[in-house]
């Protein structure tokens, strides 16, 4: 009787395991890859923070420049275009491990790269990417900030150095640039355009609707003079023809920000108010759009959000959104891991971060323990002033677009603060660039804020001033950024 028992009892418990060994059915399978969803992303609503004003049909009365020496700039001697050719094979996008790089602002220790899909159709599993042929070489050639006697930023922070006006018209689209450069001599520079602007068209021939997709402008005389290929086309390719927006983003890749590691280009931009990125082995051919994190703008039925990342009342804004945590980012990479920025909150504005290694899945970067780096202006100042005596309050309302750079045992940010519009303003109309520094060696960690700023230009400032864009040739530093609101100048770092 005890061993019918027994063998009763071993008959029932292989008939419950058994399901539990089966394997997965086709569509289990595919649930397990599949990109999260939207819906706890963010409203699909345009970011409220960023006034995007369409080209002028006729340019405004010029500002007068500031007044300025040029100082000469090296050039690195650009040889014939000769852009890595892709052999496109059926393989992940995995990169063995190389030789370990000089920290810089956009340089770290290498490693190897697995993707995961994040926003593509859900019947794909993972990024799958062409294999591009490689030069030997790295793609990009970084100097350290301050090398041959230049001053850093540091030099600026402490009042030896200052920023004189170098090339008044670049060619470069006057709101924005991310410029790197090759080790071709030639420098890239990656922006956002559309049909109206440049005559852009998408990769299925489609025209691109503003504000556009990123594109590359390039320069062969050490980033005097940028010019666009002809015909402008986007960079990313699309799931499918004809584009969609949803997916590929072809209509809003909005203020790119590029960092390359030694093996890989990593490239973030904004995608209504949310963080996207993208990974690429030669800065031509790129993974398809991951989603970084939670980024996103959005009201309190959808999500609760911390207290740095809530809108508060302005002035002279409607009150509509609740949270934030995205707009025009910036990214960063160091010693394996990867930093993207982000604007916390309005009214006032913060600066925050997300963080993890750069094998780590966008989704899957988690906030910056000391979120928020730092904040705005606590208050909007005088209601009826909007110059000069304004200056202090010039990052109230939104603080993004941050441009990192090491220099020593600190880290160096410049970045866009926006007040937001005036009485009778129909949009955002006050903006200044700003400049802060880590008070440690960790970017996640507390910050200050440069007790001169805005610098520069002071209020009301220009749509193009705060997206800033460093390079460092040979060890000197330049900006490229719109001083008068109309042409985008290149300045360069100089001793006083």
């Amino acid at each position: 009787m005890r061993t019918a028992s027994r063998l009763w009892y071993s008959i029932l418990l292989f008939g419950l395991l058994l399901p539990a060994c089966a394997p997965l059915l086709p569509q289990e399978a595919a649930s397990l890859y599949r990109a999260p969803s939207e819906e706890a992303a963010a409203d699909d609503d345009p970011l409220p923070t960023r006034a995007v004003t369409a080209t002028p049909t006729a340019a405004p009365s010029p500002t007068p420049m500031p007044t300025a020496t040029a100082t000469p700039s090296p050039t690195p001697t650009a040889t014939p275009t000769q852009h890595p050719t892709p052999v496109f094979t059926e393989t992940l996008f995995l990169l063995p491990a190389e030789r370990r790089a000089r920290s810089t602002s956009h340089l770290a220790v290498p490693e190897a790269h697995i993707l995961l899909e994040a926003n593509a159709p859900a019947d794909v599993s993972r990024s799958v990417l062409p294999s591009p042929t490689l030069p030997q070489a790295a793609l990009v050639i970084q100097s350290d900030p301050g090398a041959n006697d230049h001053p850093t930023l540091a030099d600026f922070w402490e009042g030896r150095a200052e920023f004189v006006l170098d090339v008044v018209d670049t060619g470069l689209p006057m709101g924005e640039s991310d410029t790197l450069v090759m080790h071709n001599g030639e420098l890239w520079s990656y922006v956002h355009a559309s049909a109206q602007s440049a005559g852009v068209v998408d990769r299925c021939g489609a025209p691109v609707p503003f504000p556009g997709c990123t594109v590359i402008y390039r320069s062969v005389d050490g980033g005097t003079t940028f010019s666009p290929e002809t015909p402008l086309t986007c960079q990313f390719e699309c799931a499918t023809c004809p584009c969609v927006s949803e997916v590929d983003h072809t209509d809003q890749q909005q203020y790119p920000r590029v960092a390359y590691n030694g093996t890989t280009f990593f490239l973030v931009y904004e995608y209504l108010g949310r963080a996207r990125l993208r990974r690429s082995a030669d800065g031509l051919t790129w993974s398809m759009p991951e989603r970084v994190a939670d980024t996103g703008v959005w009201k309190l039925w959808l999500r609760t959000c911390r207290q740095e990342e809530r809108i508060h009342e302005h002035p002279f804004v409607p009150y509509e959104y609740e949270c934030l945590a995205g707009g025009p980012p910036g990214i960063f990479v160091e010693g394996g891991r990867l930093y993207i920025f982000v604007g916390l909150g309005q009214n006032p504005g913060a600066m925050g971060c997300y963080t993890g290694s750069v094998t780590t899945t966008g989704e899957r970067l988690t906030r910056c323990r000391h979120n928020p780096l730092f904040v705005g202006a606590g208050e909007y100042g005088p209601l009826d002033e909007k110059g000069p005596q304004a200056n202090p309050y010039f990052d109230f309302r939104t603080i993004s677009a941050a441009e990192v750079q090491r220099i020593g045992a600190r880290v160096y940010m410049l970045y866009e603060g926006v007040r937001g519009p005036g009485p009778g303003d129909g949009g955002d109309t006050q903006f200044g660039l700003g400049l802060a520094r880590s008070l440690t060696p960790d970017i996640d960690g507390p910050w200050e804020k440069y007790p001169g700023n805005p610098i520069l230009v002071d209020q009301p400032g220009n749509i193009g001033l705060g997206h800033a864009d460093l390079v460092v040739i040979e060890g000197q530093t330049f900006l490229y950024t719109s001083l008068n609101g109309y042409t985008r100048s290149r300045l360069a770092l100089v001793w006083k």
